[in-house]
């Protein structure tokens, strides 16, 4: 009898790849994206599973040495807000360019969905108080 839950969760994954060594996915690391989720599995004999939350990522760079450009792989830093390991890295990743693009348009999606704006990622010192923002535009004292 074929597990239901496996099957919805193969045709929801939008990306999904591994790091490679040259262009080789000779790994025991494996990214995927699915549930507005980034997931990764890293280890064989000890293995982690990490999971961010694609509206909780703030920035996405991509690093490529001469070595990753000849064979077209790349790195992927993710700068995720409320991960206790700091930035997530997608190492060795193929074709990084697009993954880029796609992560950036899905982190958006998220975030729309969400309804999250860039304030609620900052801490207190940063985060300006409602009553001091002019809602209205009109730069009048809104007092009555």
């Amino acid at each position: 009898m074929e597990d239901t839950n496996q099957r919805d969760d193969s045709r929801d994954v939008l990306w999904k790849d591994r790091k490679h060594f040259m262009w080789f996915p000779f790994s025991f690391t494996k990214y995927e994206v699915r549930n507005n989720r980034l997931y990764s599995q890293k280890g064989l004999f000890s293995t982690t599973y990490d999971e961010v939350l694609l509206y909780r990522i703030l920035d996405i760079s991509m690093t490529q040495t001469l070595a990753q450009k000849i064979f077209g792989t790349g790195t992927l830093v993710l700068a995720a807000r409320a991960n206790m390991g700091g930035d997530v890295y997608l190492e060795n990743i193929k074709h990084p360019k697009q993954v880029n693009d796609l992560l950036s348009d899905l982190v958006e999606k998220a975030r729309d969905q969400k309804r999250v704006v860039g304030k609620e990622f900052y801490g207190s010192d940063d985060r300006i108080a409602d009553d001091d923002l002019d809602l209205d535009d009109d730069l009048d004292d809104d007092q009555n």
